[in-house]
């Protein structure tokens, strides 16, 4: 009996890369471009509202983070199992709707909003739930590029006015400034301050507030922490604006030219950073307590 020589087969790798799945790009491509047509009239005015409005200013920044997170998890987006779920398109059609009678009404609230609403329909339909999951933190990012409606934000404002003007008052009071509050009006000896809607605190509100989340996402892994921060950012938000109504009334009594014009407006910027540098500190001090508190309960081996 003879014996055949066979070739040994070849040993496989055990960490061949794991085979990609291709992604539906041309249903990509095809809605994407639906839903740009569709709201390129609503989405033009918004962005021109960011060119000039200093309360939504940061909305050019939404998207840029919002897509930047996307690439960020596009390997496992590439991995998860795209099932197109249908009743995204009855949510993509509620979205037209509302765009339309929000037009008719010329609420722009309800048209901006319309938008997201038909976003996360095309998701829907994309991919399924899968999908969506795995982009909701981006998605909730995306009310932020939205303007408040004007009956909330009026109805917001002005208790946020009355209280920095007392605040204020207090404050100026302790350091024996004489000064008289009337509502949202503060009489000094030098000049009668009022507390306008941008330093109620609503406009550093929106931002600190989107820029707490996106600190949160980038800087520590624990999703309850940008929950911790969201939270922190209301009164750490009002409590500088209060600050800053304070302070320009410090510094009018030196000079009054230090209360308007551009170094009010830099006052803001810095008084913006100090409110950013508490939620840094803040975010530090939460770290150390819990560390603390989880090797204190960490049994000794």
């Amino acid at each position: 009996m003879s014996l055949v020589e066979r070739p040994l087969p070849e040993p496989q790798s055990a960490e061949a890369p794991a085979q990609r799945k291709e992604l539906p790009w041309a249903a990509i491509a095809w809605f994407s471009i639906l839903l740009i047509i569709a709201y390129y009239p609503i989405l033009r005015h918004l962005v021109e509202q960011w060119s000039y409005d200093p309360d939504v200013g940061h909305g050019f920044f939404v998207p840029l983070v919002f897509g930047y997170i996307v690439w960020g998890r596009r390997e496992k987006l590439m991995a998860l199992d795209w099932k197109p779920d249908w009743w995204g398109l009855g949510l993509m059609g509620w979205g037209f709707l509302q765009a339309y009678i929000g037009m008719l009404g010329a609420e722009q609230f309800l048209q901006r909003s319309a938008f997201l609403i038909s976003l996360v329909g095309l998701f829907l339909v994309l991919g399924g739930r899968a999908l969506l999951k795995e982009l909701a933190f981006p998605l909730l990012l995306l009310p932020f590029m939205i303007p408040i409606p004007t009956v909330i934000y009026n109805q917001i404002t002005f208790p946020l006015q009355l209280f920095a003007s007392w605040v204020a008052e207090i404050l100026l009071g302790l350091i024996n400034i004489p000064v008289l509050r009337e509502g949202n009006v503060l009489v000094l000896a030098s000049q009668t301050l009022s507390v306008a809607e941008a330093c109620s605190g609503i406009r550093s509100l929106l931002s600190l507030t989107f820029l707490a989340l996106v600190y949160a996402y980038f800087f520590d892994s624990k999703v309850w922490m940008r929950w911790a921060l969201f939270i922190a950012v209301v009164p750490i938000a009002i409590l500088a604006n209060a600050g800053r109504v304070t302070i320009t009334g410090i510094l009018s009594e030196h000079n009054t030219e230090l209360a308007q014009g551009v170094f009010h407006e830099m006052e803001g910027f810095v008084i913006f950073g100090i409110a950013f540098a508490m939620i840094f500190v803040l975010h530090l001090l939460i770290n150390w307590v819990y560390k603390w508190k989880f090797a204190k309960e960490a049994p000794v081996v």
